[in-house]
């Protein structure tokens, strides 16, 4: 019985005269906190405003040059392709 164990019931060590000597080490799992994984990237989420900020500057060019050619015509907006 060890003196430091602090158990109520102490095995006793038996330990082989003869033979082989042989301990099993287990190995156990430790399971770590999951890692949280953007949904996107940083890189992806700066490549999506570029191309926002791009859409708006083109809209708004697009506006500037309706009103330059003519406030309010009547086929303005029948000639001009829906881009979007």
């Amino acid at each position: 019985m060890r003196e430091g164990s602090g158990t109520a019931s102490a095995l006793k060590e038996v330990l082989p005269r003869k033979g082989i000597l042989y301990q099993e080490d287990f190995a156990y799992l430790a399971l770590c906190r999951p890692k949280l994984m953007p949904l996107k990237s940083v890189t992806l989420e700066k490549l999506e405003a570029m191309q926002k900020n791009a859409q708006d500057k083109l809209r708004q060019q697009q506006q500037q040059q309706e009103e330059q050619q003519g406030l309010g015509g009547v086929g303005s907006n029948a000639a001009r392709p829906n881009i979007f």
